[in-house]
């Protein structure tokens, strides 16, 4: 625990002036190193016989995403019909994505054996979460080069801070189990706990950032899906790391693992927040 907070110390104050401060095109290329070693981590649960071969469909794919879905400036600030399919497409992976973990281990069956889908299921995990950020980055406000960067924050804040909200109501009143078979320590107690928490930061970080929505009962239902999904996400990648019998991802993050062990809720959070918000 001590490696973990000390390492979350670290971090969090780089992403934060990362997502601020590096202009679009570094944060760009930064953010396609980030979804390459996501990539790279995924091949654990393609279960291929060499990890390098099993990379280049998804570096293919990637790259494809980025000849059909346009990335300059303009049309990214437009969010083209392309970039809404993007968004949808994450949305409705991971809307399925959350009933296999639910119905986890009966809905392996579905899945398990088959390679192809395993690799699918990495394209349809980690590329709306790419583009989805980017997307989000590339927004600017009226009178407000950073209103882009406090989307992307606000997205981070919620999840970071549904998790901890989680993680202390479930430790303290955790009883009813949210899906055992993939993840026994997750409990609708913590769950709740995370949407509460999720709540008041996220009101407290939209006033400070001054971002707008349509109203109060929007930005609420927004706040309530995204965390919702978020939590669901982290069961996702349990249940691929149960199936593939892996405990973490990687290790390249002292203390937390790999980064599909750090972003994991980010990568459902983010193609969902940005649809509705775009919405």
């Amino acid at each position: 625990m001590k490696q973990r907070i000390i390492t979350a110390l670290i971090l969090a104050p780089l992403v934060m002036a990362g997502i601020f401060f590096l202009p679009i095109q570094v944060f760009f290329i930064i953010l396609v190193a980030v979804t390459l070693v996501g990539f790279w981590e995924w091949t654990q649960f393609v279960k291929a016989q060499s990890r390098i071969i099993a990379l280049l469909p998804s570096v293919i794919a990637l790259g494809a995403s980025m000849i059909w879905l346009p990335f300059d400036a303009v049309n990214l600030a437009l969010i083209t019909e392309p970039h809404q399919y993007m968004l949808t497409i994450g949305v409705i992976w991971w809307l399925i994505a959350s009933l296999l973990a639910m119905s986890y281990p009966v809905s392996a069956k579905l899945w398990q054996e088959s390679r192809v889908l395993r690799h699918l299921f990495g394209w349809l995990s980690l590329i709306p979460f790419f583009w989805s950020i980017v997307l989000l980055r590339a927004q600017v406000g009226i009178d407000d080069q950073y209103y882009g960067a406090k989307l992307v924050l606000l997205v981070c804040l919620l999840v970071w801070s549904a998790d901890s909200g989680a993680y202390f109501a479930g430790k303290s009143l955790g009883k009813r189990k949210m899906a055992p078979s993939v993840s026994p320590n997750k409990t609708v107690e913590g769950l709740i706990g995370g949407i509460v928490t999720a709540m008041i930061i996220g009101w407290g970080a939209v006033a400070l950032f001054d971002i707008h929505f349509d109203s109060i009962a929007t930005m609420i239902g927004i706040f309530m899906v995204t965390v919702i999904i978020s939590v669901l996400g982290d069961l996702v990648e349990s249940m691929f790391k149960r199936s593939s019998n892996i405990k973490d991802s990687g290790t390249i993050i002292p203390g937390h693992g790999g980064i599909l062990d750090r972003i994991d809720s980010l990568i459902a959070a983010f193609p969902i927040f940005a649809l509705l918000y775009f919405w």
